[in-house]
């Protein structure tokens, strides 16, 4: 598969998950609608997708939630298979994503710094 149709398959498969974490579709209690899908990255033959999630809630709370998402996965993989026109759905696989607090941590110390370097030292 090209890569202009591999990355288009990972936008869908982005798109219709982070719908179904909002409207509720995915029954399983541990997933919130604080979650978010930070990124999909399909195998070049597209019969596997990894998909990364994000929380704003605790490591603990975001662990949780790619548990229940990985439950849930073969209710999610079918309703993807009904909204895309493949032959074959990508088997879906989730794992947590830091990355988005680890920046927040880094941009914070980041400014710590800054604000450290302003202030003026007696001499």
């Amino acid at each position: 598969m090209n890569e202009v149709r591999r990355k288009r398959v990972e936008s869908l498969i982005r798109d219709m998950v982070s719908k179904m974490i909002v409207t509720g579709e995915i029954k399983d209690p541990r997933v919130s609608s604080f979650i978010s899908i930070t990124r999909v990255e399909t195998a070049k033959d597209v019969t596997t997708a990894r998909i990364y999630v994000s929380s704003i809630e605790s490591e603990d709370a975001l662990k949780r939630a790619v548990q229940g998402l990985n439950n849930a996965a073969g209710f999610i993989q079918s309703s993807i298979g009904k909204g895309l026109r493949m032959r074959s759905t990508p088997k879906l696989k989730f794992y947590s994503d830091f990355s988005l607090k680890e920046g927040f941590e880094i941009s914070r110390k980041l400014d710590e710094l800054s604000r450290g370097n302003d202030v003026e030292t007696p001499e």
